[in-house]
């Protein structure tokens, strides 16, 4: 048996020359990749500079936000930290009352003391990456199915997860790249204690709204501030009065030289998920399939949520973090779609995969390895009934309506029911714990509200998927309920302890069998779970099969390709980005300049508009031209830029930094016409938006006030 050696070929890419714009690079291996081309670009730092293990570098600036939902950075010796106001959204909206709409006035702690927490956030630094691709693949043979693969992968890395780990609190992960061809070991540690800072009120942190979003020009003041907390001894620790703030390793300075066209400019950050290597077949499911249903459900979600908010204020602040998480990639849905045709994605790929096939079938060894390759790919894609059936039934079912995720809480409880003085302990345990989370939960949640989504929700998978993949209780709306899912609903809703905080919580005061067993949303979540389940395995196969003529793939171009440069998709580690200031012109006869002003946030005012209304006290400073310190050279104020920075989801709230490693802007969108970019990037319309970082400042010092967040931080003027 032969074993399966990939690291001649991957050592074709570790010695590659980098292209300036394009690419995900992890920053453990600049200093053999890309920093030569960084430095003529302008970068001023060394690599040792950048990623150390043993010295004080930028990555010790650099956070994963809720283990990488979103990218924030260090800039203060007190543990400052500095992102986007989405990536805070969900904590301001929670701290948010009808007295206190910290959405609407934005917060400010002018003082440690006043500082809110946030239970369930979390900061995680980057300690160390290490290659371990020859000891994961030593013991792999070219004849293993995917299952065995798998097997002795997981089997190996948690070996050498717990070598890592030792006896350190570290928290340490190994994760694929290239689609299983290499791996990286990631030690890391996650601190618990972040407390808010500072906001600015939704009209500057969120300007523009939906409508906006994904848009150049941008006017968005797009930060909030947290601080993470340690324990006396400097060490993570659960939140606590005894607390102190975290002294890091390092912190950014604040550069207020602005930036001008050309500028060198890398993003750090954790960028969530690409897919550039996927194929023809895979683009062509995800436009049809996996975008598709996400538009039709989502749009159906939002209008109903919509209506709901705009009944009160206090509506508006329960269901805002809801909305705002589901219309965003909704948008991101119909622009990808709209790219992807209009950029002819599936025809460039297809002639990639031509050239392969003729690569391939040129050498009879290339065809003993590679000759199935792009067979397993296209047969995996051909029967899509069940996985188009669990896409559908993952936005419908399970991340539509919020009761049916809910009730599955539950489940634990129906087999300790069973026999309920045996298992009375672990009752009793299991019930407080669900008591617990009740007040959060019940906060913002609007039974109405979800009854409706339920039933437009069900009734959408039901038109969209074959009815062997209807849970059970469908066949019981279609023949007793006429086919009427809002009908079925509204019963559904009146059965149920799940939508009542009182009613669940008499319940989990004394739980019993017999009431889970008669309540309809627990019934219709069960089935549904259990149908989601079935599903699933029966995709199993093809799955497998998919991994498999994806590796394959990656590794055959990369054998094919040796003078091309390489970098591995995005998976939600740590990666360098680094490019220049660019304007673009997205098409005929328009071109677009690489920055914004504040003039243009006043131009595109709505007085009392949801997206786009301008707080009275704003609109006075601004048109005073009250710029404090943070005018341009011009006299403006700047409100946005634009960098050719290579980005993603996880990339919000990223630093943007210039050659001398100073905080410059905060990265927090990508623009429309490169909404492919996750899957192709296109190198003369992929832009970066970011928030100039003196329009954050200007905020913090000249509109709120806020002396003391200013003084802790390292201007440079």
């Amino acid at each position: 048996m032969r074993k399966f050696n990939l690291i001649l070929l991957l050592s074709v890419f570790i010695y590659s020359t980098a292209v300036a714009d394009e690419g995900m690079w992890l920053p453990s291996l600049i200093h053999k990749l890309n920093i030569n081309t960084m430095q003529k670009m302008g970068c001023e730092l060394s690599a040792e500079d950048i990623y150390s293990i043993n010295n004080s570098s930028l990555k010790d600036a650099i956070v994963a936000l809720d283990r990488g939902s979103c990218t924030a950075e260090v800039i203060s010796k007190d543990g400052l930290l500095l992102t986007n106001h989405h990536c805070g959204f969900g904590e301001i909206q929670n701290h948010s009352s009808v007295e206190h709409d910290y959405l609407q006035d934005g917060f400010w702690a002018m003082s440690k003391e006043e500082e809110l927490p946030n239970p369930g956030k979390t900061v995680t630094f980057l300690v160390r990456v290490e290659d371990v691709t020859d000891k994961v693949l030593a013991d792999l043979t070219d004849d293993m199915s995917e299952a065995e693969r798998s097997r002795k992968i997981s089997e190996v890395s948690n070996k050498l997860e717990k070598e890592a780990q030792g006896d350190t609190d570290y928290e340490v992960y190994i994760r694929d790249f290239f689609n299983a061809n290499q791996y990286f070991l990631f030690v890391t540690e996650t601190f618990k204690d972040i407390r808010l800072v500072g906001a600015p009120p939704q009209a500057l942190g969120k300007f523009g709204g939906d409508t906006d979003n994904w848009m150049w020009p941008r006017h968005t003041n797009d930060f909030s501030m947290f601080r993470v907390y340690s324990g006396p001894d400097g060490k993570p620790a659960e939140y606590s009065e005894e607390n102190i703030p975290y002294q890091p390793k390092h912190f950014l300075p604040i550069s207020l030289k602005g930036v001008e066209e050309g500028d060198f400019a890398m993003v750090f950050g954790y960028p969530g998920s690409t897919n550039r290597y996927k194929t023809s077949y895979g683009i062509d499911y995800t436009m049809k399939v996996t975008n598709a249903s996400r538009i039709e459900v989502r749009e159906k979600k939002l209008d109903i949520i919509a209506e709901y908010m705009a009944t009160s204020q206090k509506a508006k602040i329960q269901y805002a973090s809801k909305h705002a998480r589901s219309a965003n990639y909704y948008k991101n849905a119909i622009g990808q779609n709209e790219a992807l045709d209009h950029l002819k994605i599936i025809a460039q790929k297809k002639e990639l995969e031509d050239e392969f096939t003729a690569w391939v079938n040129a050498d009879a060894s290339r065809k003993a390895k590679y000759g199935e390759t792009l067979k397993l790919i296209e047969e995996s894609y051909q029967d899509i009934e069940a996985s188009k059936a669990r896409q559908y039934m993952m936005e419908a079912l399970l991340m539509g309506p919020e009761i049916f995720l809910f009730a599955n809480r539950a489940q634990v409880l129906t087999d300790l029911l069973e026999k309920p003085e045996e298992n009375k302990d672990k009752i009793a345990k299991v019930s407080e714990k669900m008591k617990m989370a009740l007040d959060d939960y019940f906060k913002d949640y609007d039974a109405k509200t979800d009854e409706k989504t339920a039933g437009a929700l069900m009734k959408i998978y039901a038109d969209k998927t074959s009815s062997r993949f209807h849970p059970e209780f469908y066949a019981e709306i279609e023949k007793k309920y006429k086919g009427d899912f809002e009908k079925y609903a509204a019963k559904m809703f009146q059965k149920s302890i799940f939508d009542s905080k009182e009613e669940l919580t008499a319940f989990l005061d004394n739980p019993s069998l017999k009431v889970l067993e008669k309540d309809m949303v627990f019934q219709a979540a069960t089935a549904i779970f259990d149908k989601f389940r079935e599903i699933s395995k029966e995709q199993a196969g093809s799955g497998e099969q998919l991994e498999k003529g994806r590796r394959l793939f990656v590794a055959g171009l990369m054998e094919m390709q040796p003078d091309k440069d390489f970098y591995p998709d995005a998976n939600s580690t740590m990666r360098l980005t680094y490019g220049t200031v660019k304007s673009y012109d997205p098409r005929d006869g328009v071109l677009y300049k690489y920055y914004t002003t504040t003039d243009g946030y006043l131009e595109k005012e709505i007085p009392g508009d949801y997206e786009f209304d301008v707080p009275a006290r704003m609109k006075e400073l601004l048109l005073d031209k009250n710029y404090g310190d943070y005018a341009a050279a011009d006299g403006k104020l700047h409100a946005c830029f634009l960098t050719d920075n290579d980005i993603t989801g996880g990339n919000s709230g990223s630093p943007v930094i210039n050659g001398k490693g100073e905080l410059i802007g905060v990265a927090f969108d990508g623009n429309w016409e490169a909404m492919s970019g996750d899957l192709d990037f296109e190198e003369n319309l992929q832009r970066c938006i970011n928030v100039d970082i003196r329009f954050v400042l200007w905020v913090i010092d000249v509109y709120a006030g806020a002396q003391n967040l200013i003084d802790e931080m390292e201007i440079r003027r």
